[in-house]
């Protein structure tokens, strides 16, 4: 079974030693499921590099995205009843619930994700849906801006969806025909909202948008994809800089979004909800995102601007504000398609400086960087990375930097140095590796 597990990944694209390694993984979760390892249906689900893209998919803004070569490896097997049962490999936890659309919302962070799945597919696919026995492992590090949680979402997702046939059900086909679609539900089911015509329910409490979803299900190996969001639309398809690698440095400060860092996350998608709210009652707009409102007219986001300016002073949060629209826009509008431009040039130097306009921005404007992630980035750069930039939701996490594939692990232990000898404390907890621009979701059994 290994060597076929690794073969499949290999083929899809993930490099030979990430590969045997999942393949490792698979054989340890074969042995926590009842049934012979005949019967198991198996996937690997990648986690996300944001490579740019802060905070701007809920705004139907851009991001320059990919999977890594981390993730979960799931595998399961068919239960002849409605109930979910679930075991983490890695962490000896489990849980075990039925599928219901009045499931309770558990309060244990990592079972909130499986059960939010499980509770809005009762309401959106209706009737008896079959449960099944998981078991997980994951290489992932948790709460650390790698979209684990929505990887989670979407095995969860992925399990349930394969063994009661959703794909062929009319309310599937009638709402989703690509997996740009099925990016976008799967957002909907983790912030609660309703995706076209399946009605929404309770999220796991942030207000978040699809670029994790879409990153998981969507990305190609050695590739870059520009997406933009609400609905997500594919704009461009990059290849990674082919002598490069991603090291991956982990600060060691949880960001967790339903959490402790759950209010300040929501500050910044609320800041767009309110900037949107304005702009509809001083314009008469009727614009969905706040992308549609500042490119309705050549003049548009100037006049959000002069809005925005015009009640500082009056509101004490106008300041904010203006902010948050002034990162959301450099971001998505102006940082984004000059940055992937550079790509394309194998402007490398360029990039990295568009990069780091990216990070000042988020450090200053959107203000959702801690110490350590600033830190990071500046030392990333001191040993000579090309570009250098903190990812995720922000308020801890990790950052990613871009460095030649034959320096790759020697900057990683550079870096992991230099960080374990400053004054950060949260260096103790930190974690750094290499990888590539990953293969998505795949599927590995028949």
């Amino acid at each position: 079974m290994s060597g076929t597990v690794a073969e499949r990944l290999i083929a899809a694209g993930m490099s030979e030693p990430e590969a045997r390694a999942k393949a490792v993984s698979f054989g340890e979760l074969e042995r926590q499921l009842p049934a012979s390892k005949s019967q198991a249906m198996r996937w690997f689900v990648p986690g996300r590099i944001e490579v740019l893209g802060k905070h701007t998919d809920y705004a139907g803004g851009r991001s320059l995205l990919c999977a890594t070569e981390r993730g979960f490896c799931v595998a399961a097997v068919s239960r002849e009843d409605n109930v979910v049962q679930i075991t983490d490999a890695l962490r000896g936890q489990g849980c075990k619930f039925s599928i219901t659309a009045e499931l309770p919302i558990p309060d244990s962070a990592w079972r909130l994700y499986p059960a939010i799945v499980a509770r809005r597919l009762a309401r959106n696919f209706p009737g008896e849906l079959r449960g099944a026995d998981i078991a997980l492992v994951s290489d992932l590090p948790p709460a650390a801006g790698m979209s684990s949680s929505s990887s989670l979402v979407v095995a969860m997702y992925t399990v349930l969806s394969t063994l009661n046939g959703l794909s062929e059900r009319d309310e599937y086909r009638a709402n989703i025909i690509n997996n740009e679609d099925l990016a976008g539900y799967l957002g909907c089911i983790e912030n609660g909202q309703t995706f076209k015509s399946l009605t929404g329910d309770a999220g796991v409490g942030t207000f978040g948008g699809s670029e994790d979803h879409t990153a998981i299900l969507c990305s190609e190996p050695q590739c870059l994809k520009q997406y933009s969001f609400c609905p997500v639309r594919l704009e461009q398809t990059l290849p990674f800089p082919g002598d490069c690698a991603f090291v991956i440095g982990v600060s060691g400060v949880v960001a967790d979004k339903t959490g402790s860092a759950n209010a300040r996350y929501n500050q910044a998608s609320q800041g767009v909800r309110s900037i949107l709210e304005l702009w509809r009652g001083a314009s008469g707009s009727k614009a969905a995102t706040l992308a549609e409102a500042g490119s309705s007219s050549p003049d548009s986001s100037d006049k959000i601007r002069s809005m925005l300016r015009d009640a500082v002073g009056k509101d004490a949060n106008s300041a904010w504000l203006l902010d948050r629209f002034e990162q959301f826009w450099k971001e998505s509008e102006e940082i984004i398609p000059r940055a992937s431009a550079a790509l394309l040039r194998n402007d490398l130097r360029g990039f990295g400086e568009l990069v780091q306009k990216s990070q000042f921005a988020a450090e200053s404007l959107l203000r959702n960087q801690v110490p350590e992630t600033i830190w990071l980035a500046e030392a990333a750069l001191s040993l000579g990375a090309y570009a250098a930039s903190a990812f995720g939701a922000g308020f801890g996490g990790s950052v990613w930097a871009l460095v030649p594939c034959a320096e790759a692990a020697q900057f990683a232990r550079s870096w992991q140095k230099m960080y374990e000898c400053s004054s950060h404390m949260a260096a103790a907890s930190s974690k750094f590796f290499v990888t590539s621009a990953g293969p998505s979701l795949v599927r590995l059994s028949n």
